[in-house]
């Protein structure tokens, strides 16, 4: 698709930029690395982290309010110079045990050996988390439940980016939206993709733009976790936060580490139709500390091939052929005690085009929907701490997206297209330690400018012809389709107080935004100012037991979202999003209760969770769709309902860890998404809102170095939209419900200080994947629904020094 991007690419660019970022940190890193170890202090401390008499490798240990910290080495070992005298809190923490502290003092020419006694976090709800407050605190002590999706998942289920593992916490969903191109989104609580918030280590820089493939375009191998905050989040993270956020936390270097590997997957094993597409995966980390810690880098790389794959036999793409390039880094440097600097770069090259006819240019196809996104990601974030424990956090953040795309059926030479955006976020924050509890404030503006449009394209139909040559060909200008601003500025606070076995969670954020389209005729700015406030109620019944409350407002500002930038296209009909002049914003109010169990019953770890939501949403967007134009163009326009809609039901959740070497994880919702009054098709209930859904993950460790992982989804039956051959009005059909189910078994070989993995599974071992799939140009690409995947099988390898 290269001939109708811009003239002047963008990679160049990205590869300057990432050398300069690179060289900036590595002078510093490596003379840091040459210089010893440039003690402050002759205060030195060694010592052993344990558990039930076994050393727990690769622990971190830090010393709390500072910028200071060290790891354990494999034998669990670890040494801890340059320790600032007098009174200090001496903490370590480590992946499945429970993160401790203690005070000491801290005096010159001492030399102190101090061992750490680890108890076990079967359950991992004592991990540390971020998202609930936008601060580092024990899971146990966040206001709302945050859950977690560790990098061990997102091996477990073998899943190769962001959004393959999402479907594996509770109450989220993940779909495949279109058979021509591979839109996906992640559904949470009832509520489809814009409802939610995405981000990037805490910042909120995915644009609506790289929220149209975007959870297929980030790689799993550069994922440190993902952490999901259901409910009205907006009072912290702003608009769209309405069912929750999602955190993607990035790889950190912590220890000197190495790992590659590969996986081939077959999609369409066994199908039928003979009809079957490989899936090649390639990747690489690696990580480098600095003698003393106080500097380090991660590098990740990834590559991803993916054949077309032909469910039905009739020539036209149910998944599209993909390819992924993708590199980045992490970076950090701590200056002295109390100070420290950290960056992130990442760039991504994705290419994808379905339809049909894939050996001709994609205007000489009968259907092709193609994009090729060139994506760069950079962040920077200064932390200084202030009196004992107090902590500033400045940061910028910044992301471009250059976008090539074709749009078109019936060989259409109008519909190539270009989109380049461009997004920022800066913002400070400052969080106090108080006597009871902690208080929480800060500033953060963000903006998004977009610039959409239609390519020229040479007439050759009227073409002058002089002889056997052309004279001239004339061209039609480029049609602006959208340049589209949009700035928010918001202020934040949040109080939190502890009185005894209670914590209360006070919090708001004030907004105001201006957005502004200046493709549209007589567009005028939008504007709001808007106050989401947001309370919450914690308290410990027993120490294993927690009941939470809570209530936040959010909102929806009426701009473009993802599924705008997406184009539903056959021969038949193309699906053009616009909003409606008069649109608002969407306002909501969410309600949270849930009871947490996390103990032993028994000898058996137990984790259980229940979790009732209820959401208003008031003036709620809405599709109005029109009649089909001569050219078989249908604008679906975006507009506030007239009356509101209520999202509701239970998120569950149940762990279970009867063995050392056996773990259960699974959830389940039930919820129903209601309009007050009927709306398309005269249907009140919510398109694609299956009212049941949950998954399952058992881990099973059958011998010391083998291990069988099964996991499962389930999706429940659902209204979907059908605009086929036959039905120029379209109709409403309902969709039977599906169990996917798959198994792996891995085995990790150790030599020396090298391990070798080696891998073999099947995804979707009863093949319940969609039969109903429309055929032919004339197809509706989005009668889409059920597991995302066929039936599939892989194997591969992985080597490295950390691999588990």
């Amino acid at each position: 698709m290269n001939k109708y991007k811009k003239s002047q690419p963008i990679n160049d660019f990205i590869m300057k930029i990432y050398l300069l970022i690179l060289t900036f940190f590595l002078i510093p890193f490596f003379a840091l690395n040459t210089s010893g170890q440039n003690n402050d202090s002759n205060i030195n401390l060694t010592g052993t982290i344990q558990s039930d008499g076994e050393n727990i490798p690769f622990a971190s240990i830090y010393i709390k309010g500072t910028t200071l910290g060290t790891v354990s080495d494999a034998s669990g070992h670890y040494e801890f110079s340059n320790i600032p005298e007098g009174e200090i809190i001496l903490g370590v923490k480590a992946m499945g045990y429970k993160s401790f502290e203690k005070k000491l003092l801290a005096q010159a020419n001492q030399y102190n050996e101090i061992s750490f006694e680890l108890k076990k976090d079967v359950l991992q709800v004592h991990e540390v988390v971020v998202t609930a407050d936008r601060s580092e605190q024990k899971r146990t002590e966040a206001p709302v439940i945050v859950n977690t999706i560790s990098g061990q998942l997102l091996s477990n289920t073998q899943s190769p980016t962001l959004g393959d593992a999402l479907s594996f916490s509770p109450g989220l969903r993940f779909e495949n939206n279109c058979q021509n191109c591979g839109f996906t989104q992640v559904r949470m609580n009832g509520l489809e993709g814009p409802y939610s918030q995405i981000l990037i280590n805490s910042r909120p820089i995915f644009s609506g733009l790289a929220g149209v493939y975007g959870l297929e375009l980030i790689p799993a191998n550069m994922i440190e976790k993902i952490e999901v905050v259901r409910g009205g989040g907006s009072a912290l993270y702003g608009s769209n936060a309405i069912a929750g956020t999602i955190n993607v936390i990035l790889r950190e270097p912590k220890v000197n580490s190495y790992e590659a590997g590969g996986s081939l997957f077959v999609n369409g094993f066994g199908n039928q139709s003979g009809n079957t597409a490989t899936d090649r995966v390639l990747t690489f980390n690696t990580s480098l500390v600095s003698i003393d810690h106080r500097s380090g880098i991660s590098l990740y790389g990834y590559n991803r091939d993916r054949g077309m794959y032909d469910a039905n036999d009739d020539g036209f793409s149910e998944l599209a052929p993909m390819k992924n390039i993708s590199f980045g880094t992490r970076m950090n440097h701590s200056f002295g005690k109390r100070s420290k600097i950290t960056a992130d770069f990442f760039a991504i090259n994705e290419e994808r085009a379905g339809g049909n006819m894939h050996e001709y240019p994609l205007h000489e196809r009968e259907v092709a929907e193609a994009v090729e996104h060139d994506l760069t990601n950079a962040a920077i974030t200064f932390d200084q701490y202030f009196r004992d424990y107090d902590k500033l956090s400045v940061y910028a953040s910044g992301q471009l997206i250059n976008r090539a795309s074709y749009y078109g059926s019936g060989f259409s030479l109008q519909d190539y297209g270009n989109s380049d955006d461009k997004t920022y976020n800066i913002g400070g924050q400052y969080k106090m330690q108080l006597n009871r509890g902690s208080l929480i404030a800060g500033v953060e503006n963000t903006g998004s400018f977009l610039v959409d449009k239609k390519l020229g394209y040479h007439d050759y139909e009227n073409a002058v012809i002089a002889g056997d040559s052309i004279v001239s060909v004339p061209q039609t200008g480029h049609t602006l389709v959208a340049d589209q601003s949009s700035i928010t500025s918001g202020f934040f606070a949040q109080y939190d107080v502890s009185i005894n076995k209670l914590k209360i969670t006070l919090g708001g954020r004030y907004d105001h935004y201006e957005i502004t389209d200046l493709a549209k005729e007589g567009s005028a700015s939008k504007t709001g100012n808007v106050l989401s406030p947001r309370i919450s109620f914690m308290f410990d019944i027993i120490e294993s037991l927690q009941a939470r409350a809570s209530y936040a407002q959010g909102y929806r500002a009426p701009q473009i979202f993802d599924e705008d930038l997406h184009i539903e296209t056959s021969t038949l009909r193309q699906v053009i999003n616009v909003n409606d002049p008069a649109l608002k914003q969407e306002t909501s109010h969410s309600y949270l209760a849930s009871l947490d169990y996390n103990g032993l019953i028994g000898t058996t770890y137990t984790g259980f969770l229940v979790e009732g939501f209820y959401t208003r949403l008031e003036d709620p967007f809405v599709n109005e769709i029109g009649e089909p134009n001569e050219a078989g163009e249908v604008e679906y326009l975006r507009k506030n309902a007239e009356d509101g809609a209520t999202v509701k039901g239970i998120n569950m959740e149940f762990k279970l860890r009867p063995l050392k070497n056996f773990t259960l994880n699974s959830g389940f919702t039930i919820q129903t998404s209601r309009f007050d009054e009927p709306q398309e098709f005269n249907e009140r209930k919510f398109i694609r809102a299956p009212e049941k859904y949950g998954f399952f993950m058992l881990d099973w460790d059958i011998l010391e170095n083998t291990c069988i992982i099964a996991s499962g989804t389930y999706t429940g039956s659902m209204l979907v939209h059908y605009f086929g051959p036959g039905n120029p009005d379209g109709e409403m059909r309902t969709s039977t419900d599906f169990f996917d189910a798959g198994i792996k078994i891995k085995q990790t070989l150790k030599l020396k200080e090298t391990r070798f993995q080696l891998f073999m599974g099947i995804k979707n071992i009863l093949n319940a994947y969609q039969s109903d799939f429309d055929t032919g140009p004339e197809r509706d690409p989005a009668y889409m629904y059920g597991p995302v995947t066929p039936r599939t099988i892989y194997a591969g390898i992985k080597i490295g020094n950390l691999l588990k």
